[in-house]
C-alpha cells in the first residue's frame, strides 16, 4: 500500500499548537469491584483488601479464615483529569482487573480515591461498570472470549474533588508550543500575531515555542487567547520523509521527496524443495528386504525482474507512477527504497516503524 502526504495550508493556531501549562493530568487508584456472578479473582491481595474494607465498617473476619471470594475482584482505576476541571464535575474512568478474575461484567466499583503523581486525591470514583466483552467456559475446560471482559468503563464515574494547579493566570506572557517543531512555522506564527496585535507582541523562542505578551486580568486573558487560537497560519513544509510500516506494508511518501537519476531492477528467486517417499522391493527370486527410499526434488525459479528508471529531479508524482506501472508489491517497494537510500539517490529520511 503506497500513500502520499501533502502539506495542509492555513491551519488554525489551536490545531497547530497548545498553550504551555494547559494540560490534562493522569489519575490512578486501587479498589474493589463487587457483585460479580462468580467471576471474581482468588488473589491474596484481594482477600487482604476485603478484610481491610470490612474492618472500616467494624466487621472483623476471624484470623485464618479464608473468605473464598467469588464475586469480588481487585482492580486499578485510571482517569484523565482535564485542564481547568473544577470540584463537582464528573470525568470518565477505566477499570481493569489486576488479579485472575474471569470477567467484570455486572460488577460495581466501590468508592475509590484517585490520586495524581503528587500523591494527592483529585477525584473519587464509584459506580456500575460497562463491559464490552464477555466469555464462556465449558465443563471440559474449553473457553471462548469476545473482546476483553476484564476491562470496563464508568461514564462520568468519578467526581472531581480538587482542581489541578496550572500556570495559565500567572505572569505577563503566554507560550504556544507547536505540535510539530519547525523553525519556519514558528516564524510565521510570530509574524501573524504581530501583524494583528502590533510589533513585538510575539517572539519565537525556538522551533517549538512562541512567547506572546498577554493581559494579566483573567477575563481579558481568556478573550485574548480566544482571538489568537483562531488565527489562520500557513505551516512550513515538512522535511522530506518516507515512513515504512514493515508489519502492514504501508508506505507513506512525503510531498518533498526527490530521487536523483537512477535505474532500479528487482526480482525474486523462488526455491522449492519437495520430499517424496518411494518403496524399493527386491525381485521375485532375489534376496533382500523391502525398504523406504526418500526422494527429494529441488526446483529454483527466477521471477522476471521488474525494472524502472528515474530521471533527473524526479517528483513524488513520478515516483508513484513508476511504482504503479510495474505493479510492485509493498515488500518490493521497501527493498527498492532502501537500495536507493544506500546509493545516495533518495533525498529523504527513510523511517521504518
Amino acid at each position: 500500500m503506497l500513500m502520499t502526504s501533502f502539506s495542509v495550508v492555513a491551519d488554525r493556531l489551536k490545531d497547530m499548537a497548545s498553550v504551555a501549562g494547559v494540560r490534562s493530568n493522569q489519575l490512578i487508584g486501587y479498589g474493589l469491584v463487587v457483585g460479580l456472578d462468580g467471576t471474581g479473582d482468588k488473589a491474596p491481595f484481594t482477600n487482604q483488601t476485603f478484610r481491610n474494607l470490612m474492618n472500616k465498617f467494624g466487621i472483623t473476619i476471624p484470623a485464618g479464615t479464608d473468605p473464598s471470594l467469588k464475586n469480588v475482584a481487585a482492580v486499578t482505576v485510571n482517569a484523565d483529569l482535564p485542564a481547568f476541571a473544577k470540584p463537582g464535575q464528573n470525568i470518565d474512568v477505566t477499570v481493569s482487573s489486576i488479579g485472575n478474575a474471569k470477567s467484570l461484567r455486572g460488577g460495581t466499583l466501590l468508592m475509590t480515591p484517585l490520586k495524581g503523581a503528587d500523591g494527592k486525591v483529585y477525584a473519587v470514583s464509584q459506580g456500575s461498570l460497562l463491559v464490552g466483552g464477555f466469555g464462556a467456559e465449558g465443563a471440559d475446560g474449553s473457553r471462548i472470549s469476545v473482546n476483553i471482559p476484564v476491562v470496563g468503563r464508568i461514564p462520568n464515574g468519578a467526581s472531581v474533588e480538587r482542581s489541578a494547579p496550572n500556570a495559565f493566570h500567572q505572569g505577563d506572557t503566554l507560550t504556544f508550543n507547536l505540535h510539530q517543531p519547525d523553525f519556519t512555522t514558528a516564524r510565521r506564527v510570530t509574524e501573524t500575531i504581530n501583524d494583528l496585535l502590533g510589533p513585538h507582541t510575539a517572539s519565537a523562542v525556538d522551533a517549538t515555542s512562541i512567547r506572546v505578551r498577554a493581559p494579566r486580568d483573567a477575563s481579558s486573558r481568556v478573550g485574548f487567547l480566544s482571538i489568537l487560537e483562531n488565527l489562520q497560519v500557513d505551516p512550513g513544509e515538512g522535511a522530506a520523509k518516507i515512513v515504512v510500516n514493515s508489519r502492514t506494508g504501508t508506505i507513506v511518501v512525503g510531498a518533498n521527496v526527490k530521487v536523483l537519476p537512477a535505474a532500479v531492477t528487482h526480482g525474486n528467486l523462488v526455491v522449492t524443495i519437495s520430499e517424496n517417499v518411494g518403496v524399493s522391493q527386491p525381485n521375485a527370486f532375489g534376496e533382500g528386504q523391502t525398504v523406504v527410499v526418500p526422494q527429494s526434488e529441488v526446483d529454483a525459479e527466477q521471477e522476471p525482474a521488474r525494472m524502472f528508471k528515474f530521471g533527473p529531479a524526479v517528483t513524488l508524482n513520478e515516483i508513484v507512477q513508476a511504482v504503479n506501472r510495474v505493479g510492485a508489491a509493498p515488500g518490493d517497494i521497501m527493498a527498492v527504497l532502501e537500495a536507493l537510500k544506500q546509493a545516495g539517490a533518495l533525498k529523504a529520511e527513510l523511517i521504518v516503524i
